[in-house]
């Protein structure tokens, strides 16, 4: 039976059935955020298809569009490049609420409102469908036009103030929450785990003037310190990477200072300073890999924060940049609405922020139980 530490460390985090199930969750959003546009409605880049006509219709709404246009000059992309950017549409389409073939002209009733009836607009047939005009093809011309010409598509949750598909958005909108912060928390251990290793293992004047200038940083305001970094580098997508790993890197590093300065007195610490080990060896294999559990979980417990800075941020126009899509801008775009008749559009996106927060939360309390880490500087 193997009982390593590592297994006795799963089957512990198992028996949380909450954290476990953070975790299968967070795995989810991950699947879908590498899939992207290959499980979304709307396959465009940044899923920008907008239909005007079609603002803020609820929930399971279906409608029928007609393609009155293609452009044979769009590159069909191959399947890595539609997965990770989408693929252009080669067509234009409008909603319609009804069409008739009347000879070589099609006679069409364009969508314009529930409330209001648009006059019918005339069509050469030749133009929309020049299948449907030779002889040669097999075949009624409505037959072939509907197949050609005419599609249904249902809005499985609405669509936004500029009539695109929501659920495109918000699974695109998990990219973006993942991806920040996966390189914010890699940006915050990297500083934060070099600084406090360096504070911690030396310490005298290198510990003060590395604690001194962490206490500086730990006193500004989280929001306001990524605001401020924002506005020096400028606002777009890696610029929050940077800003955010720079704001929460400290956790980490008063950790990290802590733990080693606990274990640099410890026997097998001596033994390998005795050996001559140099002392970025001394740090980087044999006391790092024994505080690889406190690490995990502050690690966790800032995916949370970076995620909720990162969609603050974009609240506050500072994010991701328009048109893509963002939890936190999608939030300011449909704010208002709250209190009107569509309060969906920004509910949504609120409880895709709430649930993934929450899920990365009792992952690091899993793991702050599963690694046993009590009594330490640790804060989730």
């Amino acid at each position: 039976m193997d009982n390593s530490p590592s297994k006795k460390v799963w089957l512990k985090f198992k028996r949380n059935k909450l954290a476990f199930g953070g975790l299968i969750f967070i795995l989810l959003l991950m699947l879908m955020g590498i899939l992207g546009y290959l499980i979304m409605p709307d396959h465009s880049p940044n899923a920008n298809v907008q239909t005007l006509q079609l603002n803020k219709k609820k929930p399971g709404s279906t409608f029928t569009f007609l393609i009155i246009g293609r452009n044979p000059k769009v590159e069909k992309v191959n399947f890595l490049k539609r997965m990770l950017n989408g693929q252009t549409p080669a067509f234009k389409s409008i909603p319609i609420t009804s069409y008739k073939i009347k000879g070589n002209t099609v006679l069409v009733q364009e969508y314009i409102g529930d409330d209001e009836k648009a006059k019918e607009t005339e069509y050469a047939l030749k133009d929309l469908c020049p299948d449907c005009v030779l002889p040669s093809k097999t075949g009624a011309p409505q037959a072939l036009f509907e197949k050609n010409n005419i599609y249904k598509q249902t809005y499985i949750l609405g669509t936004d103030i500029y009539g695109r598909d929501l659920l495109s958005r918000l699974i695109l909108g998990i990219r973006v929450s993942l991806s920040v912060g996966l390189m914010a928390v890699l940006i915050s251990l990297f500083i934060g785990v070099s600084l406090g290793a360096i504070a911690g293992y030396f310490g005298g004047k290198i510990d003060a003037a590395i604690s001194w200038f962490m206490n500086v940083v730990w006193s500004l305001p989280s929001l306001l310190l990524v605001i401020a970094i924002s506005f020096a580098l400028g606002k777009g997508f890696w610029q929050i990477f940077i800003a955010v790993g720079l704001s929460t890197w400290v956790d980490v590093a008063r950790l990290v200072r802590g733990q080693v300065m606990a274990l640099k007195e410890v026997e097998f610490i001596e033994a390998a300073r005795a050996l001559g080990f140099s002392t970025a060896r001394t740090i980087i294999k044999h006391i790092l890999p024994n505080i690889a559990g406190p690490i995990l979980v502050v690690a966790s417990s800032n995916f949370a924060s970076a995620i909720l800075l990162e969609t603050g941020l974009s609240f506050l126009g500072f994010g991701a940049q328009p048109p893509m899509p963002s939890w936190g801008s999608m939030i300011k775009e449909h704010y208002g609405y709250i209190i009107m008749d569509a309060a969906y559009l920004a509910i949504l996106p609120g409880l895709a922020i709430m649930f993934t927060v929450y899920a990365f939360n009792v992952l690091a309390i899993g793991l702050r139980d599963a690694f046993d880490v009590k009594g330490q500087n640790v804060t989730v």
